[in-house]
């Protein structure tokens, strides 16, 4: 929450602290912080995220299109009252990463679940320090530790510290995906979930069978419609907001598909009465996915360990943003950077990596410096190009070297992106117009300049000799004889 800040979100704040919110608030109403430091006036504050008009496959955000690239913490900066989320942001802004995901409070994971991470795990709140949209009763007996929930009653401080967040997330420049909810597929999802009988005093989800995930059991459907409801109103007026009704709700049978379906219904209908409306995502699978019959209201679609990009020129045609949401545990530092490159330079809008080294007794996750620094390189270089005209065309690029890979951006005649994974030397032709060209060769892990050199070109094939390098090279090849 807001007064928490002053001491360590657990000591009584100062008479002077609260002043301080009062005037901090107060100036907030006057400005907001633009995408790139900058204040701008409210009154000139852009719409939500949403996708870009002119290339729907990226965003555009507070006025500049942009792709979303972060290496952030396993979404329980909210729910976790130990977790200091103003450290993590500053963490995440200072390497210019502007995404981060969190559950809205109605998942969270036993330490005993993960004995390798325990309560390190963001989502693994240690007992009693678990924070849920609704209120605790006066009836001891919750599986996570403390007392069990009413479901019928909000808890309010819960709003106000999910409002804070997504708004110093804002600050920062960093969207945030919220995840209403989350599979229940089996019994150690179940067993501890508010949502089952034994966790509420409500007798809502009290028999054995899962039918969360489900129109099957009304009540839990209505607590369910509640709090899309309730958490829409709180948050409509973020910017830097997007929704995910449910994570791994592919793992679920068939019945999960139509409860999506519903609640993003009730979503809709209910930002229908508000000022802003929200993007909304689906997370589709593992790897790949060939989404059919999308809902029409889903604008971003969620791929779990998306490599190799495949799932991006599958869905192509849909005209939406692919995301690559979460990282395998068992993929290297390097191959995760190197998936992240290849999705991107595929036509991906999204890559986020799951970063375990935030905990809630490092915040800063200190363990995690060089992913996030090697992810700040790829963002960059993605926005150092005009990604409205930007569009994948791997096969324009011949001459990988074998084992090798290539993935190419091209905004034909005015700029080319690409990126080679493995070997050690390339000598990549492409079919260019004529024209006056700058070709930049960066190292992807340490966003060295490796080679740089001006062209004249008469048209047709180019070919470009690449420095020698380990692992990965990345070309940015740009006109410079006419305004990109």
């Amino acid at each position: 929450m807001i007064a928490d800040v002053e001491e360590g979100r657990h000591g009584k704040p100062s008479f002077w602290h609260w002043g301080v919110v009062w005037l901090g608030a107060w100036l907030g109403a006057l400005f907001v912080l633009g995408p790139n430091g900058y204040s701008q006036s409210a009154s000139s504050q852009a719409s939500p995220i949403r996708l870009h008009p002119e290339n729907p496959h990226y965003f555009l955000f507070r006025g500049q299109p942009a792709v979303l690239v972060t290496s952030g913490e396993h979404y329980g900066a909210v729910l976790n009252a130990d977790f200091d989320y103003l450290t993590y942001l500053n963490t995440l802004q200072a390497k210019g990463l502007n995404l981060t995901r969190i559950f809205n409070g109605t998942y969270y994971e036993q330490a005993k679940a993960n004995p390798l991470r325990g309560d390190h795990n963001t989502l693994a709140p240690r007992q009693g320090h678990y924070l849920a949209p609704w209120a605790r009763s006066t009836k001891a007996g919750f599986y996570g530790g403390g007392n069990k929930f009413d479901l019928d009653k909000w808890d309010e401080a819960y709003f106000e510290r999910l409002k804070d967040f997504v708004r110093e997330a804002g600050k920062r420049g960093i969207v945030v995906e919220l995840m209403f909810f989350s599979s229940t597929h089996d019994a150690p999802h179940w067993v501890p979930s508010l949502f089952q009988g034994a966790n509420n005093i409500n007798g809502i989800g009290a028999t054995y069978t899962n039918f969360f995930n489900s129109l099957l059991d009304p009540p839990l459907v209505q607590r369910a419609e509640a709090l899309v409801e309730k958490t829409a109103t709180e948050l409509n007026a973020f910017d830097n907001l997007y929704y995910e009704i449910c994570h791994e709700c592919y793992r679920s049978d068939g019945r999960a598909t139509e409860w999506q379906n519903h609640l993003i219904e009730t979503l809709v209908k209910t930002e229908a009465g508000l000022p802003n409306k929200h993007l909304v995502a689906w997370n589709y699978g593992e790897v790949s996915a060939h989404v059919t019959n999308p809902n029409p209201a889903v604008s971003v679609f969620n791929l779990h360990y998306a490599f190799p990009p495949t799932a991006v020129a599958l869905n192509y045609r849909f005209n939406k943003a692919v995301a690559f949401d979460q990282t395998s545990d068992d993929t290297s530092s390097t191959d995760r950077r190197r998936q992240a490159w290849a999705f991107l330079l595929s036509g991906g809008a999204v890559y986020s990596d799951l970063d375990w080294s935030f905990t809630p007794d490092d915040p800063a996750g200190s363990g995690g410096e060089e992913i996030r620094s090697q992810l700040k390189i790829l963002k960059d270089f993605m926005h150092s190009f005009d990604l409205i005209r930007m569009r994948p065309t791997n096969a324009l690029v011949k001459g990988a070297p074998e084992g090798a890979a290539a993935y190419a951006l091209v905004s034909p005649g005015a700029a080319y992106a690409v990126y080679v994974m493995n070997g050690h030397e390339a000598r990549l032709s492409l079919e260019i117009g004529a024209g006056r060209y700058r070709a930049e060769w960066i190292n992807p892990r340490t966003g060295t300049l490796e080679k740089a050199q001006d062209l004249s070109h008469d048209g047709g094939n180019l070919t470009l000799a690449s420095p020698t390098y380990q692992e990965d090279i990345a070309l940015r090849l740009k006109r410079t004889d006419r305004e990109q």
